[in-house]
């Protein structure tokens, strides 16, 4: 008996050295690819945020000092900026769930057999570039637009008055560039529902709103926890849409980060925001899911 416990332990132990190490190795490119693209650029981005500009004046060329003051002094200086790219982005993260979970759930639900149709139209301004659905997005609202000549003849607006060049088109074109992102993981969500499920609540005598709030929403929950994560995150950073489509009493904080990468070369305060703002987020996005009760998806 002790020879056969002998052998098969020196069994196991010879498969184990002979495991193979492909899964391991398969690893690597994407391990490199993490390394290089955004291991390397967030420690260059936090070493910049705490140089100081050179003696020698000469425009761009900073020094490391480590000077964790130019992070209050930023702050000081994009507070307003800053605190109004998160309320924008969770305006915008609202909007597009309100339009997308209807969306999600006909599509899930009762689109039968156009249901691929309605999903490659969910998809389909992925084929064209974010700055021209802006653009586009500018003339819809300009003042001979569809828009403004409506709500005009409806007397909404005054002869005068206008959209664009307003928060409210900044968040209207926010709202649009990120709303597949929020409809794909609700449809995703949703159509992984049973439909037994469904019928077993009207079964226990539950009306469709009951069914909603019990079963189907509470069931839908990591896809609207998905959703808005996608659509909050890329909003809070947008640029694009405040400069197309507001004014300079719209400005976000990507505005402020790249006016002054490219324009004033502050590279220190703009890396500084960069920080905080992934910081902001982080945190947010920390609350957020964990108030959820979806911690699995961080």
């Amino acid at each position: 008996m002790a020879f056969v416990a002998v052998a098969a332990k020196r069994s196991s132990l010879v498969r184990g050295l002979k495991r193979p190490s492909t899964p391991y190795l398969l690893l690597i490119p994407g391990l490199a690819w993490l390394l290089l693209f955004f291991i390397v650029p967030i420690f260059t981005l936090a070493s910049t945020s705490t140089q100081t500009p050179a003696s020698s004046n000469e425009i761009g060329a900073y020094v490391q000092t480590f000077r964790f003051a130019n992070y209050i002094d930023a702050f000081s200086g994009a507070q307003e900026q800053f605190f109004r790219s998160i309320l924008y982005a969770l305006i915008a993260t609202l909007l597009a769930l309100g339009i997308s979970y209807p969306l999600a759930y006909a599509i899930a639900f009762r689109s039968g057999k156009w249901k691929n149709l309605l999903l490659v139209l969910v998809i389909a301004p992925f084929f064209t570039s974010f700055l021209l659905r802006t653009i586009a997005w500018k003339q819809i609202l300009g003042s001979e637009g569809p828009v403004v000549t409506v709500l005009r003849s409806l007397h909404i607006l005054g002869p005068q008055a206008g959209l664009t060049a307003s928060a409210f088109a900044v968040v209207t074109g926010m709202t649009y560039n990120f709303l597949p992102f929020m409809t794909l993981p609700l449809y995703a969500s949703l159509e992984r529902i049973d439909p037994r499920t469904l019928e077993a609540a009207s079964d226990l005598y539950a009306n469709g709103i009951t069914t909603f709030r019990k079963v189907t929403f509470p069931l839908s929950l990591p896809g609207v926890v998905a959703g808005t994560l996608l659509t909050f995150i890329p909003a809070a950073g947008d640029y694009i849409n405040s400069t197309l489509l507001g004014n300079p009493r719209t400005k976000m904080i990507g505005n402020v980060i790249e006016s002054r990468f490219f324009q004033i070369v502050d590279y220190p305060t703009a890396a500084a925001l960069s920080f905080m703002l992934m910081a902001a987020i982080l945190i947010l996005v920390t609350v957020y899911v964990r108030r959820a009760g979806t911690e699995e998806l961080v």
